[in-house]
């Protein structure tokens, strides 16, 4: 793990001994208990539903990626406001009217992926918070604001890429 991150085993041992006492000291870490130990610290231990709104380009690619399973991360739904998309499958899931997010608390979904154009981010942000969602990914190219109680992360894709040649050497 330490080669594969960079850094030297002593800080590996270090940073998992501020959660516990997991290891055999001289013999070192059982692969499952170690994971399962992770998990647990990062909140990965149980399948965490989360619903996509907007199905556009952005959405279905994200709807389409499979690296979700790993974290155990299951799209239990799909939600657009075009009536072209709604009621058409991908895959298992069929789109569903962004109009009908507040049906999200009752299907115990409280994270949340948002697709949608900057125009209509707050609102849809909005809307998830009063739907019950504690936690947003937000893919819009905007800043939305939520209550202290909700969680969010914004991944603007432009300013990442416009932050890259900051990083390279000259040349």
């Amino acid at each position: 793990m330490a080669d594969f991150l960079g850094v030297n085993p002593w800080q590996i041992r270090k940073d998992f001994s501020y959660f516990g006492e997991f290891g055999i000291p001289g013999v070192g870490y059982k692969i499952e208990k170690l994971a399962k130990e992770i998990k647990k610290i990062l909140k990965l231990y149980a399948v965490r539903k989360a619903a996509l709104i907007g199905v556009g380009n952005l959405g279905s690619a994200v709807l389409a990626y499979t690296g979700f399973r790993i974290y155990d991360f299951d799209i239990a739904a799909a939600f657009d406001n075009n009536p072209k998309k709604i009621g058409r499958k991908m895959g298992d899931i069929v789109i569903e009217d962004a109009a009908n997010l507040s049906s999200l608390k009752k299907r115990k979904i409280n994270l949340a992926i948002i697709a949608v154009p900057r125009e209509a981010a707050q609102q849809i942000a909005d809307a998830l918070v009063k739907a019950g969602i504690k936690g947003i990914l937000n893919f819009s190219p905007c800043y939305i604001t939520v209550p202290k109680k909700v969680k969010v992360i914004t991944i603007d894709m432009a300013m990442d890429l416009a932050r890259l040649p900051y990083y390279m050497p000259a040349g």
